[in-house]
């Protein structure tokens, strides 16, 4: 059982399109996390067709995909998808990840936006907020990645059981890449597309995800 989990805050705009896009490419086990969303996020994901959580007040993203992982868990399944809601992921990259995962037996499969040239991200955030953020990732986890705030990931059952997110914002990239080195999960960055509608989290939200990452503790 494959279950794909889609943390959403304020996403009404875009959560119906991503949802019907799982589908369209096969994956019909889709949990929406709406992480205290003031709009009508959790309504149009429930008409869309997904099985929809909610968090009373909006906790932060590490604390939605924890949600939907324990969600995931408890139901079964032996692979999960992580997947943002805000329609700039492609759904067809999820079939060659899974691809890789079985025939290479990975724990882990993290996506990333410079294995490839198919993403056109917002030069502020790709020459500023993603360097930076490689090296504070390489520092606190001991592990180089190319992109070190990427919401796609394939987890298998075994990186389910052993990762536990506890930090509730951003950080939770940095804290998923610590636990991958801590507990020895067999894991490979593989290419992801991002379209770039707009600029995503913006400025203030890059740096604070920066400040969050240096004063992070993991466990």
């Amino acid at each position: 059982m494959i279950v794909v989990v889609v943390p959403a805050y304020n996403e009404e705009k875009n959560i119906g399109r991503v949802v019907r896009g799982l589908f369209e490419n096969g994956y019909k086990d889709v949990v929406v996390v709406d992480d205290g969303s003031a709009d009508k996020t959790y309504g149009t994901a429930l008409e869309a067709g997904a099985k929809v959580l909610r968090h009373a007040v909006n906790r932060g993203q590490g604390a939605a995909l924890q949600t939907g992982n324990d969600f995931a868990v408890q139901k079964g399944a032996r692979i999960v998808v992580h997947f943002d809601a805000d329609g700039q992921f492609n759904p067809a990259d999820i079939g060659d990840a899974l691809k890789l995962m079985r025939e290479n037996e990975y724990d882990v499969i993290l996506g990333s936006r410079f294995l490839d040239n198919r993403s056109k991200m917002p030069w502020f955030k790709k020459k500023i907020i993603l360097p930076v953020a490689r090296v504070i990732n390489h520092v606190l986890t001991g592990v180089k990645l190319t992109d070190a705030h990427n919401g796609f990931r394939v987890l298998s059952r075994n990186a389910l059981e052993k990762i536990d997110i506890t930090q509730d914002g951003m950080a939770h990239n940095s804290e998923i890449v610590y636990k991958i080195k801590k507990y020895n999960l067999k894991c490979i960055e593989h290419p992801v597309e991002d379209q770039y509608f707009k600029f995503g989290q913006g400025v203030g939200g890059g740096l604070k995800t920066i400040f969050n990452l240096l004063f992070s503790v993991f466990h």
